[in-house]
């Protein structure tokens, strides 16, 4: 590394971004900094998975009836404990956990902001060494302070959304968060052990070659939602068709690329999910609103996902997200 180079820490970014609000208390840029440093052991863990038992199943369900792997319950449980030792969260929810967790302690019940985390997003990619991800996001609470959070703090419309991010673990450890401000991304410098500005004021391209979906799940979709994919796979010049179907099975890894290079991510409801399959409190909700910060669009086919007022901690949305163009097409299909 050229030490000459000047990198900006996610640290220098948020006290950055900080001040240019007068009335800021530096909280939210501390939560951001204290996620960063649960990631970083989650990482860390990830790296040696194969080197330690830490592979393969935990043996127990989580409340969405999934095998839950070791490497969840390992993410799960440094999040909890690093948010917990933070002065500046009330409380967490979790996609592992039935029920929402408050801090009741002298500090956390001051706090004013709640996380929602799915703290290992494609786990069943551990075993074959394919990328991974911690998916959060960050809530305003609206509860008293001085009191415990209640779960009104957590069952907010996205539109709410203070700041919310992902980590991906892949060939390199990537933080990306969004706020008002905009999308920014950050590597891990295993050198130094700090995420660094790589990828400033991030844009999602309007436009994308690639759709993402489980294709094949395809004999349980309706059939309007089969007529796109069809389109999608015709030959026509004019529209830059047919596209590349890319399906890695991680939300975090398959909206990564869409980010970076457009494209259109689908978890529909079908025949068997008929609610759809991603909860929207720890996956749709922070997913769309970094691709929404970033000129993207984020859909449940009915209703902008933002705009849904959730009724429950583990409820479960169908999903068309990523390049604004590509899914206002695919709604022109299924509307």
């Amino acid at each position: 590394m050229n030490p000459n180079r000047h990198l900006m820490t996610l640290d220098e970014f948020t006290i950055h971004q900080t001040r240019q609000f007068s009335n800021a208390t530096g909280e939210l840029s501390t939560l951001l900094r204290d996620i960063g440093l649960a990631c970083k052991f989650i990482n860390k863990q990830v790296n040696k998975a194969g080197l330690v038992d830490i592979i393969g199943s935990y043996g127990k369900e989580n409340v969405q009836g999934e095998v839950q792997m070791k490497l969840d319950v390992f993410a799960d449980n440094t999040l909890i404990n690093v948010l917990k030792n933070s002065s500046d969260c009330a409380g967490i929810a979790s996609e592992e956990n039935e029920d929402f967790v408050a801090f009741d302690d002298d500090h956390s019940v001051h706090s004013k902001y709640v996380v929602l985390f799915d703290p290992l997003d494609g786990s069943s990619n551990i075993d074959v060494n394919a990328s991974i991800g911690t998916i959060f996001c960050i809530y305003k609470r609206i509860s008293p302070l001085g009191k415990p959070c209640t779960k009104e703090d957590f069952l907010q419309k996205g539109r709410n959304i203070m700041a919310a991010g992902y980590v991906i673990y892949g060939s390199s450890t990537m933080l990306v968060y969004a706020t008002r401000l905009g999308v920014n991304g950050f590597t891990l410098e295993p050198s130094i052990g700090e995420f660094c500005l790589s990828h400033k004021d991030m844009k999602c391209p309007d436009n994308g070659k690639i759709y993402s979906i489980n294709q094949g799940n395809s004999g349980k979709y309706d059939s309007k939602l089969l007529d796109f994919l069809n389109y999608c796979m015709e030959e026509d010049q004019a529209s830059k068709r047919p596209y590349s179907h890319r399906y890695i099975g991680s939300m975090v890894a398959d909206l990564h690329r869409t980010l970076i290079k457009g494209g259109l991510f689908m978890y529909p409801a079908d025949s068997k999910n008929t609610n759809g399959k991603l909860r929207l409190l720890y996956e749709c909700n922070p997913m769309s609103y970094i691709v929404e910060m970033a000129g993207g669009m984020g859909h449940t086919g009915k209703d902008s996902i933002l705009d849904l007022a959730p009724e429950k901690l583990h409820q479960r949305v169908p999903i068309f997200i990523g390049s604004k163009n590509m899914v206002e097409k695919v709604l022109e299909f299924i509307k």
